[in-house]
């Protein structure tokens, strides 16, 4: 018997994924805007007006529906280290979230404005070695809290991508200490096979200090 390569059983599993089909019937750039959009109306996180920050964009399915989701009046600032088409509504600066150079232009983009939502996508390049990845994984989630916690207008939230495994109990934790209210998302476009969950974090409380 020939054993198909994971490579291949992905590309197959990809090429028949119906919200593979449903994301280029609609015009998403991926399939990951049905996470947002089920995630948005469960917790009416969406509405016109809102100043959005999104980390981790690219190719920018979510920054599709955000900058739909704000318009007219609304802003959207968005990240990634990889390079991203344009977006009508969407203000793109390109770099690695982990450098400070490129933290201080994006904090120089919003200009003083608080935010009203920040959505974090980001995951790491995997290397393949699981307890390597998962650390890096947790290390970018709690770098888009510090960033939240700094960001984020009284009543803000902070919705972020994270992955269970090892370092997943102590974020929720940490998420807990530092907002009013937390919430676990597995949304339906989220895969089966995935350990991916998004953590929600509602009202952030300045008055109690990050720590890990």
């Amino acid at each position: 018997m020939t054993r198909k390569s994971p490579r291949k059983t992905w590309m197959q599993q990809h090429v028949s994924d119906p919200y593979v089909h449903k994301a280029r019937a609609e015009g998403y750039r991926s399939r990951a805007a049905f996470k947002l959009l089920e995630i948005g109306r469960r917790d009416r996180l969406l509405r016109p007006g809102l100043v959005v920050v999104e980390l981790g964009a690219a190719p920018g399915g979510w920054s599709q529906v955000l900058a739909a989701a704000v318009q007219p009046v609304g802003r959207v600032i968005a990240l990634d280290l990889l390079e991203m088409e344009p977006i009508p509504g969407v203000t793109f600066v390109q770099g690695d979230f982990r450098d400070e150079a490129v933290l201080a232009r994006l904090e120089q983009t919003l200009a003083g404005v608080r935010v009203d939502l920040v959505v974090s996508d980001m995951a790491p390049n995997l290397s393949g070695v699981g307890a390597a990845d998962q650390a890096r994984s947790m290390h970018l989630a709690e770098l888009a809290l510090e960033f939240a916690l700094k960001q984020l207008k009284p009543e803000g939230v902070l919705l972020i991508k994270a992955f269970q495994g090892s370092g997943f109990p102590e974020l929720q934790a940490l998420l807990r200490r530092n907002f009013a209210e937390v919430f676990t998302r597995k949304p339906r476009a989220s895969r089966d096979r995935s350990a991916e969950v998004y953590l929600l974090g509602r009202r952030p409380r300045r008055e109690r200090p990050l720590t890990s």
